[in-house]
């Protein structure tokens, strides 16, 4: 009877322990799942502002001939953010493009006409729509990569983490440039 008992405490042991592991392990599926999902946002919304960023070029080309530096500036970083690769890469090549753009509409500022075009201004609203969501999409990433960067780096699970080679994530980060305001000069 003893004994009986005694297998009955090893096998309940054994059988949380497993469950745990394999709770933990379907726990860093999840999120390493969520963290690539949450950057699948991301690319969308950049997709979707380098789609609406020729309709704006185009747009303001007609106003504002002379500008062709600036034009040329964000046809450039609009490239260069749909030939970037992973997300030091693309958080880089968005943030020259964010940059860009800043500088483009400081441009704008000074054509009263472009400003009172409503193609411009449809254009300009769809923009920054865009540029709510991408921001919003960059958040939830950062939010994502900081839960699962966490579950990788805590004990018992980083064990488990680097049993299975879970690799941390990387944040997506606004550069210094893009963080200010553009000065624009005539």
């Amino acid at each position: 009877m003893d004994n009986l008992i005694l297998i009955i405490i090893v096998v309940v042991c054994i059988i949380f322990v497993v469950g745990t592991l394999i709770h933990m392990y379907n726990n860093l599926i999840n999120l390493r799942n969520r963290v690539q999902n949450s950057y699948s946002q991301i690319d969308v919304q950049l997709k979707r502002r380098n789609d609406l960023i020729p309709n704006l070029v185009e747009t303001v080309k007609g106003y504002a001939a002379h500008e062709k530096g600036v034009l040329e500036e964000v046809t450039k970083a609009r490239s260069n953010v749909m030939n970037a690769n992973g997300v030091e890469e693309t958080s880089e090549a968005n943030n020259q493009l964010t940059g860009a753009l800043k500088t483009l509409f400081a441009v704008a500022e000074n054509y009263p006409d472009l400003k009172a075009n409503s193609n411009f201004q449809q254009l300009q609203e769809q923009l920054t729509d865009t540029e709510d969501k991408i921001s919003y999409s960059r958040q939830f990433y950062n939010d994502t990569v900081l839960k699962y960067n966490n579950v990788c780096q805590q004990f018992p699970s980083s064990l488990l983490a680097r049993l299975f080679r879970f690799k941390p994530a990387e944040f997506f980060q606004a550069d210094e440039a893009s963080r200010e305001v553009p000065q624009v000069e005539f």
